[in-house]
């Protein structure tokens, strides 16, 4: 797809393309110091953490790991660590 400057993509293309591959860093979540306030899930800006069975989890396939769920957690319960490939 080509783009003309100032163009604009459909609306949740990003649903098809998974943009994970690039990022360095992944939240790794303590789920026991986690209070649930879903803080991370509302600021994610890739909508990309989802409660899995009462857990927040963060879908990996489209994480680009820029480190807003663990800057918003009240708790601290998320840490950017470097991810290993």
């Amino acid at each position: 797809m080509k783009l003309s400057l100032g163009a604009m993509a459909e609306p949740g293309s990003t649903r098809v393309t998974k943009t994970g591959a690039w990022r360095t860093f992944v939240p790794q979540v303590d789920h026991e110091a986690c209070i649930k306030c879903s803080l991370c899930e509302i600021y994610c800006p890739e909508a990309c953490i989802h409660q899995v069975e009462g857990l927040f989890v963060p879908d990996l396939d489209y994480c680009k790991g820029c480190g807003v769920c663990a800057n918003e957690c009240p708790r601290n319960a998320i840490e950017m660590i470097l991810e290993e490939k």
